[in-house]
Order: structure tokens, then sequence, then C-alpha cells
């Protein structure tokens, strides 16, 4: 069989219905895909503040927007690198601020996404094969989560799919102008969230290097070509910041050294792998293993059809093992699967910071080996092995999902057993039936279709119902308490780490349980000094009051900062309240040595600051090597400056004369 009988003619047997024509199935499919992402958007409010704050920031100064700053005063930066803010920032200039100004633009990258992939499966593959793509990543419920939020994954997942596009029709006839596209675009990736791009490089390098039409020596000129792509790419904006002089920028936020390359290679590279990141929260992964995208954290987030995808990889490589080395059916394969089986491995072994909605960098590789195993398969529906292959498929995944949804606490108890017996009626039907008419074979095939896509469109649908907020959402109604994230419903029941049970992580603090104020309850920390209240905390934002927001707006075009605490989240409710700069001391987890405590003394003298907001003081204890200048700087302002409460946080003047005592 030749490669180009992989597109049938068109109408193809099994594929859109006659009546619908085959250029409005792609369109259907996109709006569809767009009113669910976009559809009730705004309830989730600020969604990850940390994030939304930055926007804000570079909403309002071009270089807070250039260095992904947390404030448009360029205190320091998020701890990743800026590309993913750029097009909520823009948005934001555009359409003011406000919920929807930050999320449309990760909804239209959602789908943009799914089209993307729609159109690389078209390529070699029926149009119900590059539909039935589309639709399983539009309904894998960790995307529906992730492109309604402001995460960096939106655009990470929309410039890997892009590069997964322009290497495919590279290889088809090895042009260079391709194969540098999608170079640029993993590059770019790069500059949403860091090295996790880079991840689908081996094996996108091994495809084009096998499966190129041209010979050896031009194959490797290219490659070296498109790796001298990804390093510009990637390169031009850690290039410029390292050229320009500390003081005259933000301090780089997730590094200890205030530098780019150690935040790419530590706190957000090997240290994500060995758990050994400085300043972070140290290895708080003891799930790493082989099984981790299936447990209770990940299964329910992207596993539900993952055991379809790899074997429908398997069984399409063995169908097209005899295929020349240039067929571009099986290089197609090999793009997604090396995508799928390299990320995967990744995460699922790494020590350190593992979050499930990582997992959403796998949707995209995961429907498109669904897509085309399925198109491969009905190709050959006379095969007596394709069709049982093809039978086991639905009732390995029908079963999987029964699993899946036994999970959820109850939440869907019908589910759980009408999938697998839905699932196992249409096996036993696609056995029965296929020697019998098409019609009445692709009838089976269909149920089987329904009955495997039942489970996460069911996720899919809550997951677009419920608001989400906090630093790590999580889809569907999840095993660990709901949708939403910490601070919302998250993994660890109502309020997550922010809020979550009490004594769950022992500490002095009132509501989180975290020691030195993670937890953002109205208690002490380690620091010394009366925790603020506001419900902020390490992962979700302080929500003041109209008394405090006045407080902390009045005469703010005095000061560089109206207010500053530690924390990257406790500043960032703040700061979205008021639309004011607030220093995050410390940067996200309060470990990051900026500002020293001189140069926050220096900022003080010279009247820079407003208010210092006592919610998270201590919070930079609670690293691994990390610096501890969050926690002298909320000692030195204890010790120094008259504490008031208002809205039931406590604030100190930075204006105010010392204490007698200090002054003594």
């Amino acid at each position: 069989m030749t490669v180009d009988t992989l597109r049938p003619p068109r109408p193809a047997v099994g594929a859109v219905p006659r009546r619908v024509p085959a250029r409005l199935a792609p369109a259907v499919l996109l709006a569809a895909t767009a009113v669910l992402y976009v559809w009730g958007l705004g309830a989730s409010g600020w969604a990850n503040s940390f994030y939304s704050a930055a926007v804000q920031a570079g909403s309002a100064s071009w270089q807070a927007f250039f260095f992904g700053a947390s404030d448009a005063a360029g205190a320091i930066t998020v701890d990743k690198t800026p590309a993913a803010l750029w097009p909520m920032a823009l948005s934001v200039r555009l359409f003011g601020l406000n919920s929807w100004s930050i999320l449309v633009p990760q909804a239209l990258m959602g789908t943009a996404a799914v089209g993307v992939l729609y159109a690389t499966v078209r390529r070699r593959f029926p149009v119900w094969g590059a539909l039935l793509a589309g639709a399983v990543m539009a309904l894998t419920p960790v995307a529906v989560l992730m492109f309604r939020f402001n995460n960096p994954d939106a655009l990470l997942v929309l410039l890997l799919t892009l590069a997964a596009y322009f290497l495919v029709r590279a290889q088809e006839k090895a042009e260079t102008r391709w194969l540098v596209l999608a170079a640029l675009c993993v590059g770019t990736g790069f500059l949403a969230k860091m090295l996790q791009a880079f991840l689908v490089l081996p094996g996108f390098a091994l495809v084009y290097l096998v499966a190129a039409p041209a010979s050896l020596r031009r194959r490797l000129g290219q490659l070296a070509l498109a790796g001298l792509a990804v390093l510009v790419s990637a390169g031009w904006w850690p290039a410029i910041v390292a050229a320009i002089p500390a003081g005259s920028r933000p301090y780089i936020g997730g590094s200890q050294d205030d530098s780019v390359l150690e935040l790419a290679l530590g706190y957000n590279g090997l240290g994500r792998l060995n758990g050994d990141e400085a300043g972070g929260l140290g290895n708080t992964n003891q799930q790493a293993g082989l099984l981790r995208l299936f447990d209770t954290e990940a299964g329910g987030q992207i596993s539900w059809l993952l055991p379809a995808a790899l074997i429908l990889l398997v069984a399409g490589l063995w169908l097209l093992r005899r295929a020349p080395r240039t067929d571009p059916a099986r290089a197609a394969l090999g793009v997604w699967g090396g995508w799928l089986l390299v990320t995967g491995l990744i995460f699922s072994l790494m020590q350190g910071i593992f979050h499930a909605y990582y997992t959403v960098a796998l949707a995209p590789p995961v429907a498109a080996l669904v897509g085309m195993g399925a198109a491969l398969l009905w190709e050959r529906r006379h095969r007596p092995a394709a069709v049982v292959t093809l039978a086991a498929t639905v009732v390995v995944t029908a079963w999987w999902a029964s699993v899946l949804l036994s999970r959820a606490s109850g939440r869907l108890p019908w589910p759980a057993l009408a999938v697998p017996a839905a699932g196992a009626v249409a096996a036993v039907a696609i056995l029965a039936l296929w020697r019998a008419r098409v019609r009445l074979f692709a009838t089976a095939a269909v149920a089987g279709l329904v009955a495997c896509l039942a489970g996460p469109a069911a996720y899919a649908v809550e997951t677009a119902a419920t608001p989400h907020t906090g630093a790590i959402p999580s889809a569907g109604p999840s095993a660990f308490g709901g949708p939403g994230g910490f601070g919302a419903r998250g993994a660890f029941g109502r309020g997550g780490l922010n809020g979550g049970p009490r004594g769950a992580f022992p500490g002095r603090t009132g509501q989180g349980g975290f020691p030195g104020g993670f937890g953002g309850g109205r208690g002490m920390g380690p620091g010394g000094g009366p925790g603020g209240g506001a419900g902020g905390g390490l992962l979700n934002a302080a929500t003041p009051g109209a008394a405090l927001t006045a407080l902390l707006s009045a005469d703010a075009g005095r000061y560089t900062w109206v207010a500053a605490t530690v924390g990257s989240n406790n500043a960032a409710g703040y700061q979205l309240a008021t639309e004011e700069p607030v220093m995050a001391v410390g940067g996200f987890n309060g470990t990051d040595p900026a500002p020293t405590l001189a140069r926050f003394q220096q900022y003080v003298a010279e009247g820079r600051i407003h208010y210092f907001i006592g919610t998270g003081m201590g919070m930079g204890r609670g690293g691994t090597n990390g610096g501890d200048e969050a926690t002298r700087i909320a000692a030195w302002v204890q010790e120094t400056f008259e504490p008031r409460t208002v809205d039931g946080v406590t604030v100190f003047d930075l204006t105010t004369a010392a204490t007698p005592a200090t002054a003594a």
C-alpha cells in the first residue's frame, strides 16, 4: 500500500456524513472548541493572580512588559521567561484590566492549537481522522483547564503544535524553510516555559534525520541550521537581559544569583528533575514513577485516552513497518510518538516540583495518535488483526475511563458503570460485524468512540463550568475534593494549601498550616511579625478589603511602591486591587535574595515604599538553599515600625519615625 492510499477520495467511507460538507466540518470543530473554552470565562476572576499581577504590570510599563516584572516599578520578575505574559498584557492594554482581557487570549490560543492539530493530521489522513484528533484534544480535561487559565502552558502548547506541523511539512520534501520554522517555534517556546519546550527536540530531530527524503549530508546540515534557529529564537531575550546591568533592570525571580541562565538550568531546569532547586520547596513529590500519569493526581487530567494512544502508536508503526524510509505517515507517527514518549517519561520520573496541569503538553500527541491510529486501523478493517486491535482499544479505554470516573468520590456514579458497559457492547459489535456492511460496522465503531469520549467529555464540561483560581488548578471532579486549584477547590480539599485542612502542614499559621505564614492565615510567622488576613499566601493572592485598598491607594503617586510584602502572590492581590506597584519581597517563594535588607532599608530611607503588609511574614525560611532576606526584612520592619490593623491585616507605615526602642 502506498502512502497516498491513506488519503481516501472524497467522500471517504466512514468519513464525515455527505450532507455535511467536508470544508464545513473543521469550522464546526473550531467553533465548538471556542465556545467550550470561552463560555463563562470571567467566572475565574484573576485565575492565577501571580501571573495576572505581572500582566497588569506589563500593561502599565513597557519595561515591566519586556522583563516580565511582577510590578510596574520593576522590583523582580516572575520565575519564568515572559513570552506567555506578552499576549495577555497587550490584551489588557487594548481592553483594560479585567478577567476576560487576561483569559481570552489563552482560550484563543487553545482554539488555534486544535486547528493546527487538525491541519497537521489532515495532511496524510482522512477528514474524520483529523476531526477525531481535534475533538480528543479539545475535550481533554487538562486542555480545557489550561486554555481557560493564565499559566504559561497555553502559549507553549500552541507553539509546540505549530512546530509539529512545520516539521511534518518539512519531512515531506526535505524543505529547509519548514524545518527552520519548526525550530523557531520550539525556541520561542523556551521564552514561554523555558526548558520544557526542548523536550520535543530529541524526537523531532530523530524523525527528520531518519525520514527526510534527502541525502544524509543534507539532512545533517539542515538540522544544524535548525539548531542554530533554536538557539537564536530562545537566546535573544536572555542575551539582552544579561547585557543590561543588574541595577538597571528587575531582579530575575526564581534565581539565587540574578541570572536567567541559573533560572533556566537550576530552579526551572535540573532542579525539576532531581528535586534540588535552590530557593524552591525541595523534593515535594514522592510519587515519581512510570505510572505517575495514571495516578490520582494526573490521571483524570490527561490519561483518559493515553492507553489508546500508546496502543495505536504501536499498531500504526507495525502496520507501516514495510513502508519506505521516507514514508510521511510513519514519520508523522514518529513526530507525535516521540513527543509523547519523551515528555511523558520526563514528567513521570522527575523528582522535583511537578503539577498535574503540566500534562497539558501531552494533549496534542495523545490526540494526534488517536486520530491517526484509528484511521490506519479503519483502512485495514478487512484484516482480523486490525479489527481485534480496534475492539481491544475500545475495551481498554472504556475500562480505564470507569476507573477514573470511580475516583470522583461519587460525583459521577452512573457513568462509571455505563461507560465500560457501553464499551464492551461496542467492542463485541465491532468483532461481530466486521464482515457485515460497512455502515453497520461503522455504527459499531462510532458507538465505541462515544463510549471512549464520554468520560473526558464529562470532565471537560464540568471543568469549563467551574471557576478556577490559585497557583495549582485541577480539572474535573478531582478525587481530592473537586476542581479548582490551591486556594479554590484544590487537590487537598476545599482551600487546598491555602485554607486547607487544619494540621495538614503543621505550623503556627492560622488557616493554611504552613510554617512561616505560607497559608496566609491570621497568625505569627517565624519572621516574628503578626501575619496578615485577607486570604493570601504562597499559592493564592490576598483579597484586600475596601478600607485597606483605599489606604494603599491614597497618595500612590508619591511612592515607587505603595506597599511591600513577602511573596509574589501576597503582593499580587494588593496590586490587582489598587493597580499600583506592590513590591514582592523574596519573589514567589519568598526565598529569592531580592531585595537585600540593605537595599530595602535604602528604599525606605528614600521614601519610595509607603507600607509594609504583614501577610506571609517569615516565608523566606521555607526553601532549600534559598536566601533569608525576606525573613530579615520582615523582622527589621517589625522591630522598627509600629503596626496597625486594617481590615484584619497588619500594616506598617514605613514613612513614620522609628519606634523609641529602636531609636535607643
